[in-house]
């Protein structure tokens, strides 16, 4: 793998974050041993260094200052020297006995502590100064110089800890990258293939259910959904050429016989045809072309809050007359006023379209019925009629563009009603339902009532 690539990956930068987020707990934490630690010593200090003077004074005052000076002595000049240091000194400062040469210069703080540096170059000394009664003054403390080799040793340590948690949070940031990188390498790869037109391609699933997991689920959902529309954009461009084929052989064959006729009647008659065909033609178009605008989304923009029963009075005010000249019996029932969130154009073709079909497959004497109602939250539409109906196993590819049934084929239309009418409804976010009516149809959608 390109080091480069790796490096730049956002799956590297994601798990550098997660190691600095690390390192910098880690860094707390190594952090909060080394001061307590250190602080645990320097108590630990101050106690002995307090104890040492308790013991001096107790001392000084059951035997006196001869007493006192003789067990400083004793104490000062051990072999080998210990870390403690001992200094008596009179009211002048004038040492007297101890393993100090001389008062230190320093004052002490507001506690009594003083911290000063001895004549072994690199060693220090906190000490506690004391008054004794007689105008004697007295410092114990101890040399600080192998607390500070503990306290350098820890915090070598705990850089070299630091340091090494640093380097293992990177190589694992690395490994998880290389990981995270391959199974994205897998979705590219797969991806390539498709856009090459092989749309039988699949990202590999993986038995980690985790979030690249979940992506590949739906990756692959959607390629499905790809594949499936493509084969119905195939299946589209099949029936434009079947169902076009014959209307244009017509149009060709009345045009010929227009240019050989000599007769004016004849050719005027011919040249009718003609015109009815392109008009065909021209219709089949625009219904294409219009559904390819509602499935692109672009009349959502156009959405409004519109009053759904005046646009179902519209629509049965336009068609009642055609059914009735039709010899047709069509009735209308509107809930009242429901206000809904849509494009009323194209929700107003739907419903055209739907009783179009009533109008065109009932037979005369027949019924069909439009009807508004509420159920909940939701405006119920319903267009029914007592025609032939649609038998169950076709009622998912007649919503299909150019689908027509065997028995629909002698009648004018080119199969792009109920097509227009799914765009709309799917335009909406709903879903439009065949059922049947016992005898006959009856197409069902909804919409969300505005409040």
């Amino acid at each position: 793998m390109n080091p480069k690539t790796l490096l730049s990956s956002a799956a590297f930068r994601l798990a550098l974050a997660y190691a600095s987020l690390f390192t910098s707990s880690a860094l707390l934490l190594l952090g909060f041993i080394y001061w307590a630690t250190a602080g645990y010593m320097l108590r630990q200090v101050d106690e002995t260094i307090d104890t040492e003077i308790r013991v001096l004074a107790e001392r000084y005052r059951l035997t006196g200052l001869a007493g006192l000076t003789a067990l400083i002595q004793e104490r000062a000049s051990q072999e080998p020297p210990g870390p403690t240091i001992y200094l008596l000194a009179d009211l002048s400062y004038t040492p007297l006995v101890g393993n100090v040469s001389r008062w230190p210069v320093l004052e002490p703080n507001a506690t009594g502590w003083l911290n000063f540096p001895l004549r072994v170059e690199g060693h220090w000394a906190r000490a506690k100064l004391f008054r004794l009664r007689g105008d004697f003054h007295l410092l114990v403390g101890r040399d600080m110089y192998e607390l500070e080799t503990v306290r350098g040793q820890l915090l070598r340590t705990l850089v070299w800890g630091l340091a090494l948690t640093i380097g293992l949070a990177l190589i694992g940031g690395l490994l998880v990258s290389r990981g995270r990188l391959k199974r994205i390498r897998a979705i590219n790869d797969a991806i390539s293939g498709i856009v090459t037109g092989d749309l039988s391609r699949r990202i590999p699933r993986e038995q980690q259910d985790d979030d690249i997991g979940t992506l590949v689920e739906r990756v692959n959902g959607m390629l499905d959904e790809l594949e499936r529309l493509v084969e119905g954009v195939r299946r589209v461009s099949d029936g434009i050429a079947h169902d076009l084929r014959t209307p244009l052989s017509r149009l060709r064959n009345e045009l010929e016989r227009l240019r050989e006729d000599q007769k004016e009647e004849l050719s005027r008659k011919a040249v009718e045809r003609a015109i009815a065909e392109a008009d065909g033609l021209m219709s089949t178009f625009k219904a294409l072309l219009r559904i390819a605008r509602i499935e692109s989304g672009e009349r959502v923009a156009a959405f409004m809050n519109i009053d759904l029963s005046e646009l179902i009075d519209d629509v049965a005010e336009l068609y009642q007359p055609l059914f009735e000249d039709a010899g047709r019996t069509f009735t209308l029932a509107s809930h009242g006023s429901v206000t809904v969130h849509g494009d009323r154009d194209l929700l107003f073709q739907a419903i055209a379209n739907l009783l179009d079909n009533a109008l065109k497959y009932t037979k005369e004497g027949g019924r069909a019925a439009l009807a508004l109602s509420a159920e909940g939250n939701r405006a119920i539409i319903e267009v029914s009629d007592d025609g032939p109906g649609i038998p169950v196993q076709e009622r998912a590819t007649v919503l299909q563009r150019f689908y027509r049934l065997d028995e629909s084929r002698a009648t004018p239309g080119a199969g792009l009603g109920l097509a227009l009418v799914t765009a709309v409804t799917e335009l909406h976010h709903t879903e439009l339902q065949l059922k049947d009516h016992h005898p006959g149809l009856r197409v069902v959608f909804s919409l969300p009532i505005q409040k």
